[in-house]
């Protein structure tokens, strides 16, 4: 069959469960990710897919399909990256994956690993999806929470990533400290959108009245710049508070307020030489991060 494109596609579609999902993983318009289902489903004369309000899901016909896409596509997508990294120099493109908030950490360390291989191409994906490196989708993944277990990833410990409970100044000239846990029901708290999944987001909604977190986000940097513009008490890693003296520690740090931070790399490309050289340097420079 002369389709495979659109075979693909489908693949993406049903992996992520959306038109514009499929898109940005494949970087085409989501007006092409139509064309291709649409186009497939002529071909074969049956539906791929139920369409919903929440997006696509596989009929059975589908996932008849879909399985022998699956194992084409990891193939050539594991072909595809030891092909990439197998070169000598440090050179071609070099992708990372981190959460949004890492941002402000990683970039300078790019900058400066880019100065010193300036063959090297980078590409920076950031957000709460987890690129799969499995598929090829990146060389280097910094993840938080709990140690990742795919037995073809190699995981390595970076560093604990401390956060604290801070105050604007703003916020303090108006409301005042809580003089206590007793005190927060008298606070206004910024935080996560129902997250629980980092620790210290945990300890905030099993100890702060859900109605005193009176702004709250999917985006963890714009929970760190409410913090800052003085809407409410909330937390910022340590790294980040220590670039605004003015700011007010709420109460003192507790160890289970901390995140382990993870270097993740697939084992088929973990020791090529451009993977290598930018461990050691990431590695080099998180040294001196607090």
């Amino acid at each position: 069959m002369d389709s495979w494109d659109e075979i693909r596609t489908a693949y993406q579609v049903a992996r992520m469960g959306t038109v514009s999902g499929a898109a940005e993983v494949l970087g085409v318009h989501h007006a092409t990710v139509i064309r291709h289902i649409d186009a497939l489903e002529g071909r074969l004369g049956v539906k791929l897919f139920q369409r919903h309000a929440r997006g696509y899901t596989p009929t059975e016909a589908g996932h008849d399909l879909l399985r022998v896409a699956q194992g084409a596509d990891d193939q050539f997508a594991q072909l595809a990256g030891r092909i990439k990294g197998r070169g000598q120099d440090v050179s071609g493109e070099l992708v990372i994956t981190s959460l949004s908030g890492l941002a402000p950490l990683l970039t300078p360390v790019l900058s400066a690993f880019r100065q010193e291989y300036p063959e090297v191409v980078l590409r920076y994906l950031t957000g709460d999806r987890l690129f799969r490196l499995e598929y090829g989708e990146a060389h280097v993944a910094v993840r938080a929470g709990s140690v990742p277990q795919d037995p073809d990833n190699v995981v390595q410990p970076m560093l604990r990533q401390r956060s604290g409970l801070f105050a604007a100044p703003s916020y303090v000239a108006r409301m005042g400290l809580p003089s206590g846990p007793e005190d927060y029901r008298n606070h206004q708290f910024v935080g996560s959108d129902h997250d629980t999944r980092a620790p210290f987001n945990r300890w905030m909604w099993e100890n702060v009245p859900s109605e005193n977190i009176i702004f709250r986000s999917t985006d963890g940097r714009a929970v760190n710049l409410a913090v800052l513009e003085g809407i409410g008490i909330g937390f910022l890693p340590q790294w980040e508070a220590c670039r605004y003296p003015d700011l007010v520690e709420v109460c003192p740090a507790h160890p289970d307020w901390e995140a382990p931070l993870w270097l993740v790399t697939h084992m088929a490309l973990h020791r090529t030489t451009k993977v290598q050289a930018f461990l050691s340097f990431l590695k080099d420079h998180a040294k001196d991060w607090t």
